[in-house]
């Protein structure tokens, strides 16, 4: 029995002293390692494992480096791998073989490849488009129960500080399998495409696919550089404002209502938040709410402008835009002046401006015409008196009579001047047959 179990003990040692790694085992580097480009803003790479790889029971795997245009690592055990990247700028990547279980052994050395950046015949630098910026949107669709919803897409962008004044740029987007190219352009001075509509699309609103966008130019000057970019879709997906916000007053309790925005989204994805202006005290009040109702206490009479917004929440996708406010709708009334109090301010600022009117006039020396007199130039020949005797005496000229309040003058003689008083008084029969009567005409 001793001899049988130690024939058993032997066996067992010398299977695990095979399963051990050998310590001069050596790793291999993967070989015919290929970066290709298959599609836009898409690259395949693709290596096959060392043929002269020495059979072991280590599980081998790879790691793999992305060195532009931007970086990145990661492991894998398998030999290819798509990736969604820009182009415009080149590409390269390393690849290498290491032990997937077993971290004791060394990697191996790194292979290299690279997608150079489109130059000389392929693009010339400055001539490419710059600040390409895009929007998505949704609409509701009624022509169709598959899809009700379709998603628009709208990309604006710069001509390139060297571009020759006859270049012109065409527009792509990818998304997933499908590409379609832009049909309808906005044009700059030079009629120059500047921007792309897209009014329906592939893409889904509620994807987390990245959206690429590829421009591509020509001119009979220069070589146009293309240009390539992607987008999250949760980044530039412009949700719609919220649908019939209706508000209203009851005592101090203002009860705000709306609908979701016209959405792929359900109800529960929604953020929204609420802008309340108080007309009389001039301030804004702005609610957050994840329901699609507000109630709040106000404490005074006044006009209220109320508009909503939403985004996606975070619980459904990552964070997003914004859409834009509500058209604003107006509740309460502003706390105005009994009627009373109204009528008797415009009666004053009316004879206010009447007396205003008066003294300007007043002022333009037009005042004796109100009433119906001639001015003091104008009596001045009809107030005249003569001495009763020689023909000689001089005119005595009166410059003041009282009853007309008009400036007197000194006369000549004393008795003149008691004559010309007289004469200044209401007419009587006597004064009428008076040979110093003064006429006044």
């Amino acid at each position: 029995m001793a001899p049988e179990l130690l024939i058993l003990l032997g066996a067992a040692v010398i299977l695990q002293a095979d399963l051990l790694p050998d310590k001069k085992f050596l790793l291999l580097p993967p070989v015919n390692f290929t970066i290709k480009a298959v599609n836009l803003a898409q690259v395949l790479l693709r290596w096959e494992p060392n043929p002269d790889q020495e059979q072991s029971n280590i599980q081998l795997g790879y790691h793999v480096k992305i060195n532009a245009p931007q970086e990145e690592d990661y492991e894998t055990r398998n030999t290819e791998r798509n990736l969604i990247t820009i182009l415009h700028k080149g590409f390269s990547a390393s690849v290498r073989t290491v032990p997937w279980n077993d971290h004791s052994l060394q990697a191996s050395s790194w292979v290299s490849a690279e997608l150079k950046a489109p130059t000389g015949k392929a693009g010339s630098p400055g001539t490419e488009i710059v600040n390409l910026t895009c929007t998505t949107n949704t609409k509701a669709d009624n022509y169709t129960h598959l899809r009700p919803y379709q998603v628009s897409l709208h990309c604006t962008w710069l001509v390139g500080k060297d571009a020759p004044d006859d270049t012109q740029y065409f527009l792509y987007y990818r998304y997933r399998s499908w590409i379609e190219e832009c049909q309808e352009y906005s044009k700059d001075v030079l009629q120059r495409n500047v921007a792309c509509w897209f009014p329906r699309t592939f893409i889904n609103s509620k994807g987390r696919d990245y959206l690429a966008v590829y421009v591509n130019g020509s001119s009979k000057e220069a070589a146009i550089k293309p240009f390539d970019q992607l987008f999250a879709l949760h980044a530039i997906d412009r949700v719609n404002s919220p649908a019939n916000v209706t508000a209203e007053i009851k005592g101090t309790c203002l009860s705000i209502h709306w609908e979701k925005p016209v959405s792929a989204f359900p109800s529960h994805c929604f953020d929204y938040e609420v802008k309340i202006y108080n007309a009389k005290k001039g301030y804004f009040q702005t609610e957050k709410m994840t329901t699609n109702t507000l109630i709040t206490i106000i404490d005074d009479v006044s006009k209220y402008y109320i508009q909503v917004r939403a985004a996606v929440s975070p619980v459904c996708r990552a964070t997003g835009l914004w859409s834009e406010w509500s058209r604003p709708i107006y509740v309460g009334k502003d706390d105005q002046k009994p009627w009373t109090e109204w009528f008797l301010i415009a009666v004053m600022m009316t004879i206010c401006f009447i007396l205003l009117i008066f003294s300007l006039i007043c002022r333009m020396n037009a005042c004796p015409n109100l009433v119906g007199l001639p001015s003091p130039g104008q009596l001045e020949p009809l107030l005249r008196t003569e001495l009763p005797g020689a023909s000689t005496t001089p005119s005595a000229h009166v410059t003041h009579v009282p009853y007309f309040n008009v400036p007197m003058a000194s006369f000549p003689h004393k008795d003149v001047e008691d004559k010309a008083y007289k004469a200044t008084r209401l007419p009587t029969a006597k004064q009428e047959n008076h040979r110093d009567t003064i006429q006044l005409y």
